[in-house]
């Protein structure tokens, strides 16, 4: 099983128990979600008169390529009501895939490592609590040095995740 990360926020209805759902509903006898970082509330970036968003992110194995494993979270955000109507706007539920081993893909639909990780606290804290010495497979940086070049975006702890 190969090892992938990925990025789950939402900021409609009851936050965390959609991040919960979401969870529960990725799991399958090809994917399981090894470990979850704390919930971090963030500022929504570009269209800023919406709701802060709940973010954490979720290490995974999984025996899914890349593509299957898009998706899968793409099917699960259906299942949970989300509709792409404003990009960047309000949503119930919406996971990216972050990393997938050390792999680098321009797929249609799909390119990881995840174009804007690098620029993104919203993603950076949480995966720097799971993986602070993971390398960029592009930029040969850590998870630690590209957070700290994100410092004046806003976000604060909201809790841990507890099982």
């Amino acid at each position: 099983m190969k090892r992938a990360y990925l990025s789950l926020g939402s900021n409609l209805g009851n936050r965390r128990r959609n991040l919960q759902q979401a969870l529960y509903l990725l799991q399958c006898p090809e994917l399981v979600v090894e470990r979850v970082s704390s919930i971090y509330e963030t500022e929504p970036q570009e269209v800023v008169c919406q709701p802060w968003f709940l973010n954490l992110v979720a290490e995974i194995r999984t025996s899914l390529e890349p593509m299957a494993l898009l998706r899968r979270a793409q099917q699960v955000e259906r299942h949970m009501g989300r509709t792409r109507t404003l990009p960047k706007g309000p949503r119930v539920i919406d996971i990216d895939v972050l990393l997938y081993e050390d792999l680098v893909l321009n797929l249609e639909g799909l390119i990881v490592p995840h174009p804007a990780m690098t620029r993104r606290r919203f993603v950076l804290e949480p995966l720097a609590e799971l993986a602070p010495s993971l390398r960029h497979p592009l930029t040969g940086k850590t998870v630690a040095q590209h957070l700290e070049e994100t410092l004046t975006q806003r976000s604060r702890p909201y809790e841990l995740w507890e099982d």
